[in-house]
């Protein structure tokens, strides 16, 4: 692949003697939705803290990016590079208004300030379709969608080159998951990159360009979600009873 935007390269996070990921190489192309599926315990959010260094990077391994390596970086500088990321867990300050809370990441993740703050704050809440009579109002009462929503908008807020979702769609109803799959295309259509875990296979199925499985730690397979989703790998480890 000429010129990806990540490049992950043997990487494998231990603890013990158990390798959470192990030995995984793989490349995102620029301006791609990359998904990576895999059963519970495949190791995916591992992947994905090895990458971001949050709470910790691999035990070994390169990962590069932007031509880069970034392990051993810390994680608001890779943040700062152009790396950003959302959680299983909704983050929130429930306590701050939308726009307090996006206000966080413009200066943590771009060191943004005053109106150049403000405008980028407004910038990102609008690209997530937040709405603007809730941008005000403390955060404790967003429906689930919502904060997903403001989740989303945090880590835009500073203009990353690439998004990493960690299972977006958790707690959402269909018609809610129909609308992120309909912001997902969006976002990447400003020419973000975005690499997203996700549990709920018709949304990687919609949105991936190519789609990675894990299991165990290792990759299963890679390549266009509809041949992968057939794989008879696949289904042994989603249907087979296949664990870690």
């Amino acid at each position: 692949m000429p010129d990806p935007i990540l490049d992950i390269s043997n990487v494998t996070k231990t603890f013990g003697g158990l390798a959470a990921v192990n030995d995984v190489s793989f490349q995102v192309a620029r301006g791609e939705i990359f998904g990576v599926a895999g059963p519970n315990g495949s190791g995916k959010s591992t992947l994905f803290n090895c990458i971001t260094g949050i709470p910790f990077g691999p035990s070994k391994g390169d990962i590069k990016f932007e031509g880069r390596r970034i392990d051993g970086m810390r994680p608001h500088q890779i943040f700062r590079h152009g790396l950003a990321r959302t959680f299983q867990k909704d983050a929130e300050f429930p306590d701050l208004s939308a726009r307090e809370t996006v206000s966080l990441g413009a200066h943590y993740g771009a060191n943004l300030r005053g109106n150049e703050m403000t405008v980028a704050c407004e910038n990102a809440l609008d690209l997530v379709e937040f709405a603007p009579s809730r941008r005000d109002a403390e955060t404790a009462g967003l429906s689930v969608y919502g904060k997903k929503q403001l989740m989303i908008a945090s880590a835009l807020v500073s203009s990353p080159s690439i998004l990493m979702l960690d299972e977006p769609a958790s707690g959402l109803t269909r018609p809610e998951i129909s609308e992120l799959d309909k912001l997902l295309f969006k976002v990447n259509a400003t020419g973000v990159t975005i690499l997203i875990i996700e549990h709920v296979l018709g949304l990687l199925l919609s949105v991936s360009q190519r789609l990675l499985v894990l299991n165990q730690g290792a990759i299963l397979t890679e390549g266009d979600p509809q041949t992968v989703i057939r794989d008879e790998r696949v289904v042994e480890a989603y249907l087979g009873g296949a664990t870690v």
